[in-house]
């Protein structure tokens, strides 16, 4: 791959010691006020935001994702993840079948991996060609400002994770039944490569870090800090105000005007809890 000179890309820092679940549960929540009235904010205003998620395998992405999407509409903060293209969309321009997904006014849209598939996961595991990759990386950026130049706000994150970390969390996959489901047999082969994935992102941030559209990366050793730490970094890089909004009252209930509740014979549910 070309080696550009260039800066590297905008790190969100970390704090060392491991928060406690008190503690992270209290300012998510703190955040998921200020999320909610950045939700609003894009309704109102009609503006469009696309985030990108990707890392390493392991980083947690997922867990990022519902933090930050658990408290507002899915009909605003929509979460695209793609499954493997078909034939008709392997045929097509690479980019072409991530682009309907893009936000419309009012919308916010994240990828659970995107479009950077071909720079990591097809780059390393031999789905695609060098060549592709190369035309890729150059053609990318041109794209990206396309995206924020017809108004869109573009973040890209990135989640790092060490290979001791990494290893644990796999592990901990197979052993527990509840997350058993999250490996794959493509994260196991994965899992070897570590290399190949560390050559392949050093050169995706070489050739995509743009001033219009930087990579942020988040070391997401401590799943709860990594969290916390994206959505305040998200929530600082769009400007948004609060919505006036008229004080809720509820109004008063109907009178039963004779109804009475039939006594229905259903299966009931036992009360074991």
């Amino acid at each position: 791959m070309a080696k550009n000179k260039k800066k590297a890309p905008k790190d969100i820092p970390a704090e060392s010691s491991r928060l406690s679940n008190k503690d992270y549960l209290d300012q998510l929540r703190t955040l998921h006020v200020e999320v909610v009235k950045l939700q609003e904010w894009v309704k109102a205003k009609g503006i469009k935001v696309c985030i990108v998620f990707e890392g390493r395998d392991g980083a947690g992405k997922g867990g990022t994702i519902k933090a930050l999407t658990e408290r507002v509409s899915p009909r605003v903060f929509r979460v695209v993840a793609l499954p493997a293209p078909t034939d008709r969309e392997k045929s097509q321009m690479y980019l072409q079948r991530y682009l309907p997904h893009l936000p419309a006014a009012g919308e916010v849209v994240i990828f659970d991996r995107s479009w950077y598939n071909r720079a990591g996961v097809e780059r390393v595991m031999g789905f695609c060609t060098r060549e592709q990759v190369v035309t890729f990386l150059k053609s990318v950026p041109l794209v990206e400002r396309a995206i924020v130049e017809s108004g869109v706000i573009l973040l890209k994150y990135w989640l790092e994770v060490s290979e001791e970390e990494q290893t644990r969390r796999l592990e901990a996959r197979i052993k527990d039944g509840r997350k058993v489901w999250k490996l794959t047999p493509m994260d196991l082969k994965s899992y070897s490569r570590w290399y190949d994935y560390s050559r392949a992102r050093d050169d995706m941030f070489m050739m995509t870090d743009t001033e219009h559209s930087p990579w942020l990366v988040a070391n997401s050793n401590d799943k709860r800090r990594a969290r916390l730490n994206i959505i305040s970094d998200l929530l600082s890089r769009i400007p948004y105000k609060d919505v006036m909004r008229e004080k809720v009252t509820l109004p008063k209930r109907q009178k039963p005007g004779g109804y009475r509740e039939p006594d229905y014979s259903l299966r009931r549910i036992p009360e074991k809890f």
